[in-house]
């Protein structure tokens, strides 16, 4: 008798932990899908689409810029970015997980964008990015905290610009 309770608690234990499993590999993926639909929704220069997918007291990071703070200051990062001439923009996920609580997630991986420069030549430039996901009541997933920045080196001064000053 004691090796079947022993069996059947081992075995219920197994279900409980592929419960738990399935549950966070769901959330895992609505996060990975809606992280692709934002890159979509941007690739096809959709600024009210784009800017949706950020919680209501969103702050963005932006690179080489003051950080972003207010719903105007956000979609006015995205307008300018989505208006670049030449404008090819997309991001994948390579890692995401979620807190054990549900109600967080993070998602972390790669953009390529290209634009014009100042000449009118495409320049294309590869990086990384980090995205903090929440959970909201209706179950919907927004993006709470957004920061990405290039692979490319920093450009440094032209040699003695630092003199000229």
């Amino acid at each position: 008798m004691k090796i079947k309770t022993l069996v059947l608690t081992f075995i219920l234990g197994l279900a409980a932990a592929a419960v738990c499993l399935a549950g966070e590999t769901k959330a895992e993926q609505a996060l990975r899908d809606a992280d692709a639909a934002w890159s979509k929704a941007a690739a096809s220069k959709d600024l009210d689409k784009t800017v949706s997918y950020y919680s209501p007291d969103a702050i963005v990071l932006p690179p080489n810029a003051p950080i972003a703070t207010t719903k105007e200051e956000i979609k006015k990062i995205w307008q300018d970015m989505l208006a670049s001439p030449g404008l090819v923009i997309s991001w994948k996920a390579t890692k995401v997980e979620v807190a054990k609580s549900g109600d967080l997630g993070f998602v972390s991986g790669t953009y390529e964008l290209t634009m014009n420069d100042a000449s009118g030549k495409p320049v294309t430039d590869n990086g990384k990015y980090v995205e903090v996901w929440e959970k909201k009541a209706d179950g919907k997933w927004k993006c709470g905290t957004d920061t990405w920045n290039s692979d490319l080196p920093a450009s440094t001064p032209a040699p003695g610009a630092e003199e000229r000053k």
